[in-house]
C-alpha cells in the first residue's frame, strides 16, 4: 500500500488532469496533493481505507446525506477507482484470477487542489500498436457460455456476466491514445487516470452510482444491438434481452435497498434505448434516498462490483465467473469517477483499457442467461470492444 502526502499544492509536478466526471471548470487547474494506492495482497477492506483517507484530505464521505461547498481555495475533490477484485474482497467473494496487468493496483484514490493551469504536455513520440492477442479463443469463450447455461439449468444461479480479455505490445507513450477515447460517442465517463508504470483509459457509459439532488442513483446497461433502426427493434422486442434486463435492475433495487431510507427505492426509468458509438443498449435508471449517515464504505460495499457485470446472485455469480474467467478483470468492471465535497459520481469501468509499461489491456462481455446462444454471446463481446481496438490503433 502507498500513501503520498505532500506538504504543499506545489509538491507534486502539474500535470494535465483529464479524470473521469471531474469538474470541467477545474480540469486545467488541478494539482495532485495525495494519493493512495492498494492491492488485493496488502490485506484489509479497500472501501474502508478510501473513506478514511478522504476524510482525512477534507472531503465529507463518512455521512453522504451531509455535502459540505466546493470552493476554488479548498480540495477540489479526488478521483476514485475500485477494481472488482477489490469490490469482491471487500464483501467475502472470491476475486477471481490474477489480473494481466499488475502494475494498475486495485484501488486509487488522488487527492487534487486547485492550482495554476498545467502546462501542456509536449510531442508525444510515434505511437504503434501490434497486434491483439485475446485470453480465451472463440470456441473457450463459448464453452463457457454453455458451462454457466448448465449452472443455471441447476439452479446454481441465474445470470453470469462473462468477461474476456485482449493485450497488445506497444511502442510509444499510451496517454494520449488512451485520452482518446473520451471522444467516443456515448462515453458518459470518458477520461483518463495515471500512475507509475500504468495508464487508465474509459468510454464508459454507465453510471455505477451516483448522488443526483440528493438521491442514490445506478443506471444499469443490459441488452445490446447493432445500431440500426433493424437493431433497435430487435432490441425493443426480445424477450430475452429483456428478462435479463430485468433480472438485473432488481439486483440494482436490492443492492440499493441496503442503503437506503426505508421504502425509498423506485425504478425511474426502465428499459431505455440509449446509443453507444455503432450499438444500442437498454438502459434503466433505479434511484433510492441514502440512508442517515451513509458513508462511502457502505455504499461502495453494496454496489461493488457492479451487479449488471457480475450477475444473479450476485455472490454465485462471482464464483461462477471467478472459476471460469482465464484471466483477472485488472482495469475492468470496476469502479472509476469522482468523489467532491459537493458530488459523488462513479461510472462502471466497461468499454475500458489500460497500459503497463510494455502492454495495453482490454476487456468485455455480456450477460448470459439460460437463453443465450454461444455464438451470439462471443460477437456482442467483440462487438463491444471494436471500437476501442479501432481508436486505440489510430496514429
Amino acid at each position: 500500500m502507498i500513501r503520498n502526502r505532500p506538504d504543499v499544492v506545489e509538491a507534486l509536478p502539474q500535470v494535465p488532469v483529464d479524470a473521469p466526471a471531474a469538474p470541467a471548470r477545474c480540469r486545467p487547474h488541478l494539482v495532485e496533493t495525495a494519493r493512495l494506492q492498494w492491492r488485493v495482497g496488502d490485506g484489509g477492506d479497500p472501501t474502508d481505507l478510501a473513506q478514511r483517507f478522504l476524510t482525512a484530505h477534507g472531503l465529507p464521505v463518512d455521512d453522504l446525506t451531509r455535502p459540505s461547498r466546493h470552493t476554488p481555495h479548498g480540495v477540489c475533490g479526488a478521483a476514485l477507482f475500485l477494481s472488482a477484485a477489490a469490490g469482491a474482497s471487500a464483501i467475502g467473494a472470491p476475486t477471481g484470477a490474477p489480473t494481466p496487468a499488475p502494475a494498475l493496483p486495485d484501488l486509487v484514490v488522488v487527492v487534487y487542489h486547485h492550482g495554476a493551469a498545467a502546462p501542456p504536455h509536449p510531442a508525444p513520440p510515434a505511437w504503434r500498436l501490434g497486434d491483439w492477442r485475446d485470453s480465451w479463443t472463440p470456441a473457450a469463450h463459448a464453452a463457457a457460455v454453455d458451462t454457466v447455461r448448465a449452472a443455471i439449468a441447476r439452479g446454481d444461479v441465474y445470470q453470469v456476466n462473462l468477461v474476456g480479455h485482449a493485450a497488445a505490445h506497444y511502442t510509444g507513450d499510451p496517454r494520449p491514445a488512451l485520452a482518446r477515447l473520451a471522444a467516443l460517442p456515448g462515453a458518459r465517463y470518458g477520461g483518463t487516470l495515471t500512475g507509475p508504470g500504468w495508464t487508465l483509459g474509459c468510454a464508459s457509459p454507465e453510471t455505477l452510482v451516483a448522488v443526483e439532488h440528493g438521491r442514490l442513483v445506478t443506471r444499469p446497461i443490459k441488452g445490446t444491438r447493432p445500431a440500426t433502426a433493424a437493431g433497435r427493434r430487435d432490441l425493443l422486442a426480445s424477450a430475452k434481452e429483456r428478462a435479463e434486463h430485468v433480472m438485473i435492475v432488481d439486483l440494482a433495487r436490492n443492492d440499493l435497498a441496503r442503503v437506503a431510507a426505508t421504502g425509498s427505492v423506485r425504478v425511474d426509468d426502465l428499459f431505455a434505448v440509449r446509443r453507444w458509438c455503432d450499438l444500442w443498449q437498454a438502459e434503466s435508471t433505479v434511484s433510492a434516498a441514502p440512508a442517515a449517515g451513509l458513508g462511502l464504505a457502505d455504499l461502495l460495499r453494496a454496489l461493488c462490483p457492479g451487479g449488471s457485470v457480475t450477475g444473479a446472485p450476485k455472490h454465485a455469480a462471482l464464483a461462477s465467473l471467478a472459476a471460469l474467467e482465464p484471466v483477472g478483470r485488472g482495469a475492468g468492471m470496476g469502479a472509476l469517477g469522482w468523489v467532491g465535497p459537493d458530488r459523488l459520481d462513479l461510472g462502471l469501468t466497461i468499454r475500458t483499457a489500460v497500459a503497463d509499461t510494455r502492454r495495453l489491456h482490454l476487456w468485455a462481455g455480456g450477460g448470459i442467461t439460460w437463453g443465450s446462444d454461444p455464438a451470439a454471446e462471443v460477437a456482442e463481446a467483440a462487438a463491444k470492444a471494436a471500437p476501442l481496438r479501432a481508436l486505440l490503433a489510430a496514429a
